[in-house]
C-alpha cells in the first residue's frame, strides 16, 4: 500500500554533530510519527532550561534516558517508511531519531550516569537528595552539558514541529 505524499519541506538544522541543509518529503506516516515525538520531547526537561539549584539532574538524566526506549518503539511501530527517504540525499525521520540518540544522548549518558550514581550512593542519611546533589562537584559541570545538549534538542524538535504542521509550542 503507497502512502500519499502531504508535502515536501526544507529546512536546516545544526545538531552539532549533523548540520544540514535538506529536503524532507512528508507523508501520513511521517507526520504523525514526527508529532509523537515531538510531544515527548516538548513536554519534557529535555527542552526546557534547568537552572541553578532547581530541578533533579537524577530525573533529567532518567528523562533522557527514557527517550532511548519511545524512541525505538516509534521506529518498530512506523516501520521502514519512516527510514526510508524519497530521494538518496533527502534526510527521514529515523534519520535523525537515531542520530538524536547515539551522538547527543547516548555520550551524555554514558558519561554521566555512572558518575552521579557513584555520588548518590555517598549520600548521608542526614541530607536531602537536593542537598546532596548541590554539592556534587560536577554539578554545575553537568547542569551546563544538559543545557548544551537542550539546544539541540530545541532544534531537533522545531523540525519534528515544521513536518508535523503545528505551531512552535517550545520557547527558548
Amino acid at each position: 500500500m503507497a502512502i500519499a505524499k502531504l508535502s515536501e519541506t526544507k529546512f536546516k538544522i545544526n545538531l552539532g554533530f549533523l548540520e544540514l541543509e535538506t529536503t524532507w518529503e512528508i507523508d501520513e506516516l511521517q507526520k504523525k510519527a514526527a508529532w509523537e515525538m515531538y510531544v515527548e520531547l516538548a513536554t519534557r526537561i529535555t527542552t526546557a532550561e534547568l537552572k541553578e539549584n532547581e530541578g533533579l539532574l537524577r530525573e533529567t538524566l532518567t528523562s533522557l534516558n527514557s527517550l532511548f526506549a519511545i524512541t525505538r518503539e516509534l521506529l518498530k511501530r512506523y516501520g521502514p517508511q519512516i527510514a526510508t527517504p524519497a530521494n538518496p540525499k533527502d534526510t527521514t525521520l529515523g534519520h535523525l531519531a537515531v542520530n538524536i540518540l547515539n551522538k547527543i544522548l547516548r555520550p551524555v549518558l554514558a558519561k554521566w550516569h555512572p558518575l552521579l550514581l557513584d555520588w548518590e550512593q555517598k549520600k548521608p542519611i542526614d541530607k536531602t537528595t537536593i542537598q546532596h546533589e548541590l554539592e556534587w562537584e560536577y554539578n554545575a559541570e553537568l547542569r551546563a552539558k544538559l543545557n548544551e545538549i537542550r539546544v539541540q534538542m530545541i532544534e531537533y524538535a522545531n523540525v519534528l514541529g515544521i513536518v508535523s504542521g503545528v505551531a512552535n509550542l517550545i520557547e527558548n
